[in-house]
């Protein structure tokens, strides 16, 4: 049976993945607080820029029951910020409640906060454990740790392959793969991330508009490469509906919500651009397409993990899909008849 402690933080994550697709690039993070074996009060943090899960944890105790604040133990599954960031510090708002504990899963990796919150709580004469459910809180969190640990969004792979292995026609001829339900499934997934992303080929042959269209949501911030510019500005990703980026080797320029961006196009493309995606801190990337995108991740070795969906219609011919060298699927689920599987990089060289 887990103990109190484990309960507790189980929680704490439940309450925070409330906040997924919403509160990027702050992290995902629930509180409670809890008086002898009792929750008087919970939170998580529901948009980015307003009341972190301490605040609206705290917020939440019936004016009865306030008395018992100074009494209680706080959960939190992320360490309180300790800085004055879009908020107040919750490190003071804990000082002042005079809460004697605080339990933690994870130390915040973000420079600014990393361990000063937790020394603060400390030096104020609380009661401070850390470390539970660890791993579960940093599995949660993985796209913020992996933007503060290796200074690069989270990248998430998927394509949509047909039984006998491709993704397209000859020609690039549009073709559909995966069923209605497996596509719901897909903008659920969009709803997620902050940024999508495709090359030229994907952007000119499906004309995709890269919204959030089939789920609630916010949809992410779109973002294709065009060397060469020969995107015509027909296209739905022209349509200033959602944040854009074009990545090209001409031009520096923004119009409305659409911004170019010029790089050299050369040998580090790839990191070239997660080092601009980093400082416009995108948090996680959702690379869509085409296969040759797609494999250009794959070779380099800078991907997280991969989301193939494959359907048992047989094409024949055409666009082969990408190939995942020496991965075996962690799990795999199966959507109306469409089987997704599900990989994770553990050789990742950044």
């Amino acid at each position: 049976m887990k103990n109190i402690h484990e309960q507790m933080m189980q929680r704490c994550l439940q309450l925070a993945k409330f906040g997924m697709g919403k509160v990027a690039p702050n992290p995902m993070v629930g509180a409670v607080l809890l008086y002898k074996d009792k929750i008087i009060g919970e939170g998580y943090h529901s948009q980015y820029g307003e009341a972190h899960a301490e605040v609206n944890c705290l917020q939440s105790v019936s004016e009865d029951k306030k008395h018992l604040i100074e009494k209680s133990t706080l959960y939190v599954n992320l360490e309180p910020c300790s800085h004055f960031g879009k908020t107040p510090p919750c490190t003071r708002l804990i000082i002042h409640h005079k809460i004697p504990q605080v339990v933690i899963s994870n130390i915040d990796p973000f420079p600014k906060v990393s361990g000063s919150g937790i020394a603060q709580l400390r030096e104020a004469g609380i009661d401070v454990t850390t470390g539970i459910c660890e791993a579960e809180g940093k599995e949660l969190n993985k796209r913020f740790f992996t933007f503060y640990e290796k200074k690069r969004p989270y990248i998430i792979l998927k394509w949509a392959q047909t039984a006998d292995g491709f993704i397209g026609l000859p020609g690039n001829q549009k073709v559909p793969i995966s069923n209605e339900y497996t596509n719901r499934l897909v903008h659920k997934w969009r709803s997620g991330e902050s940024a999508i992303l495709i090359g030229t080929n994907t952007a000119l042959s499906d004309d995709p508009r890269l919204t959030n269209r089939l789920w609630s949501g916010n949809s992410p911030v779109r973002i294709v490469l065009d060397k060469k510019l020969r995107l015509p500005e027909y296209l739905h990703i022209f349509d200033n509906e959602v944040p854009t980026l074009i990545f090209n080797a001409e031009k520096q320029q923004r119009r409305k919500d659409t911004e170019w961006i010029q790089i050299p196009f050369s040998g580090t493309i790839l990191t070239d651009i997660l080092h601009v995606l980093y400082e416009k801190k995108i948090l996680s990337v959702l690379i869509e397409g085409g296969a040759k995108t797609l494999q250009s991740f794959i070779s380099s070795g800078i991907w997280d993990e991969a989301r193939v969906i494959s359907s048992n219609s047989f094409c024949g011919q055409g666009i082969p899909a990408p190939v995942l060298t020496k991965q075996q699927p962690v799990r795999k689920e199966e959507v109306s008849g469409d089987r997704i599987y599900f990989f994770e990089n553990k050789n990742r060289p950044i």
